[in-house]
């Protein structure tokens, strides 16, 4: 897991080399010459944060409604809607999941676009899709997707703004923000701050993570790679929805991790880790700033908020890292998990 998580910014820079861009690109143009009405994603696990990600991004950028399926409809129930002005994009790092290529098939068949991002090129997902996306990310040694995560992030980015250009081809603001990237990414990698953290929750009984916009699916990676490498229940909520209720659970002895970037998503969160201090809450603050209230701070460069997701989830991901390894457990073999599920 550790060499997964290191080959991060050289996986970024593979995926910003011109073929790359231009494979994308490509693929984004004729996305942009359809027209769909509305975008709909199909995804499990990690590659399920990484297509909510992708559905804040196209309603916030494209102005097109966008969902997440639910697979077991299609597989479970027999549903069969009708698809027929949508862009259905399935998300997988291996392409593997049967209930995932099976929900293409059927949007297909209704006259449905239909797009695979995988890391797999050969995978089932990409065989019965119209159009394909390598995420490039190579291979993944460990069970929990860490390298493969962040390259669907950023896969996801480049082909909705490809798309928003219309033609696929990124202005050139837009291409140098990018491709700063691997090297704030080096940056953030190197920080001591996450496996220092570590110590401190090694018995912990459970946590909380949170954030709004494009920061919430970055909690609900977040929740998903300490449960699955350290065993720690782990709940994730945006920030809105802890109000509603689950911050009743926050105090001294449940450790929150917020995510509190520099756009308006962080600006929302301000009232909401507001209240969690207000409980005397354990508060880890993830994010380009210093956060009032903050008991730890897990610091990551100051991006656009359509870039942060690839930052912020990094020092987690050595944090969970970390922890694993503190509470004896081995975090490139989580028991009872595979590098592919099959779902149906």
């Amino acid at each position: 897991m550790a060499a997964d998580v290191a080959e991060q910014p050289e996986s970024w820079a593979r995926l910003l080399e011109p073929a790359s861009l231009a494979a994308i690109a490509q693929v984004a143009a004729v996305i942009a010459e359809r027209r769909p009405r509305h975008v709909v994603f199909t995804a499990r696990g990690t590659s399920d944060h990484a297509a909510l990600y992708a559905a804040y991004l196209t309603e916030i950028r494209l102005g097109l409604p966008a969902g997440l399926a639910s697979p077991s409809a299609v597989t479970v129930f027999g549903a069969r809607p009708d698809l027929s002005e949508a862009l259905v994009i399935g998300v997988s790092q291996s392409g593997g999941s049967p209930d995932l290529a099976e929900v293409l098939r059927q949007a297909r068949a209704t006259g449905a676009l239909t797009l695979a991002v995988t890391n797999a090129p050969s995978s089932p997902l990409t065989e019965v899709a119209e159009l394909s996306v390598d995420v490039t990310a190579g291979h993944e040694r460990a069970v929990a997707a860490t390298k493969t995560y962040t390259a669907e992030l950023l896969a996801l980015l480049l082909l909705v703004e490809g798309i928003r250009a219309g033609d696929g081809v990124l202005p050139a603001d837009e291409r140098a923000a990018l491709d700063a990237l691997p090297e704030l990414a080096a940056r953030t990698l190197a920080d001591p701050a996450p496996p220092q953290l570590a110590s401190r929750y090694r018995f912990a009984a459970q946590i909380l993570t949170t954030g709004r916009g494009y920061a919430y699916p970055t909690a609900r990676e977040a929740a998903l790679k300490l449960m699955e490498t350290s065993y720690l229940p782990a709940l994730a909520f945006s920030g809105a929805d802890l109000l509603h209720g689950p911050l009743a659970m926050t105090d001294p002895d449940v450790p929150v991790l917020a995510v509190v970037g520099a756009g308006p998503g962080g600006t929302a969160m301000r009232e909401v880790v507001a209240k969690i201090g207000a409980r005397g809450a354990d508060l880890v603050a993830i994010g380009p700033s210093e956060v009032d209230g903050a008991t730890a701070r897990l610091p990551v460069p100051e991006v656009d908020e359509r870039y942060a997701p690839m930052l912020d989830i990094l020092p987690v991901q050595r944090l969970a890292l970390a922890l694993a390894l503190a509470r004896g457990e081995n975090p490139d073999a989580p028991r009872g998990l595979n590098k592919v599920t099959a779902t149906l």
